[in-house]
């Protein structure tokens, strides 16, 4: 039981540290704009597949490792990853059953609180960024959320079916 337990969690566990490394990995300057929020998009789908296991507490932990290893506000992206996940967990059963056309034209908005919530945490502490900055990443993230969705239910199937 302890072993099937851990199992399952090893998944979620691996695609949030490779999230991470994906968030903290350089890129060129132009580039730099439209990297895509992986976090928020890992958050996004572990938060609707599994609500009761990943969601608002781990949304909050990562987040905290985000704001200590980029230097930013502590806190800014555990405050704007926890409110994705918990509006991600209310939505969850709605969510799922969504085709993945429509489910995508539901991650955007969810994209665009995440930086809306950044930029006014920003906007607050009187940093001041370019529009692409906050725009790049929901575009970006977008467009690379069906390949991430099929990606990762190919992975929780395979996790699931013990193959």
């Amino acid at each position: 039981m302890n072993r099937d337990r851990s199992s399952r969690r090893l998944p979620v566990i691996l695609s949030m540290i490779v999230g991470l490394m994906l968030t903290m990995m350089p890129l060129p300057e132009a580039a730099a704009s439209f990297r895509p929020d992986w976090l928020a998009l890992l958050v996004i789908f572990w938060a609707m597949q599994l609500p009761r296991t990943w969601s608002v507490g781990t949304a909050w932990i990562i987040g905290i490792v985000v704001d200590a290893s980029q230097g930013t506000l502590l806190g800014q992206h555990a405050l704007a990853l926890c409110v994705i996940a918990f509006v991600t967990v209310r939505m969850h059963l709605l969510m799922r059953v969504f085709p993945l056309p429509q489910l995508t034209a539901t991650v955007f908005p969810l994209l665009a609180l995440y930086q809306f919530l950044l930029f006014w945490i920003n906007g607050v502490a009187g940093i001041h960024a370019p529009a692409v900055v906050y725009w790049g990443p929901v575009i970006s993230g977008t467009l690379l959320w069906p390949l991430v969705m099929m990606f990762l239910s190919g992975v929780r199937y395979r996790t699931r079916s013990g193959g």
